[in-house]
């Protein structure tokens, strides 16, 4: 018997219509005992108002390896690119400095 462990590979569909993502520049992250909530929100220059573009539910155990695939890539793209700068702001800003539209 070989004792190289049974290589399984998982085959992921990635349907045509979540192909391009979907874009967010703030994430609301809250939990329960049995999970964590991650809302991804895009919020969009002189918009006082805020959608949540994506919700995601996870176990505790699965947030945790979540966390660590972040930390590792993160680690892996500042070898490559250097270090990402970190802003003291909490939040995205909400005005960008942009004439507000008119019609």
């Amino acid at each position: 018997m070989d004792d190289k462990k049974d290589n399984k590979q998982l085959n992921i569909e990635l349907p045509e219509e979540l192909s391009e993502g979907t874009y967010a520049n703030l994430a609301v992250i809250a939990h329960s005992h049995t999970e964590f909530i991650l809302d991804f929100i895009r919020i969009v220059p002189n918009v006082p108002k805020a959608k949540v573009k994506s919700r995601v539910i996870l176990t505790p155990q699965h947030a945790k390896r979540m966390m660590n695939a972040l930390q590792e890539n993160i680690r892996r793209y500042e070898e490559q690119y250097g270090n990402i700068q970190e802003t003291n702001s909490p939040m995205p800003p909400t005005s960008f400095n942009t004439p507000k539209a008119e019609a």
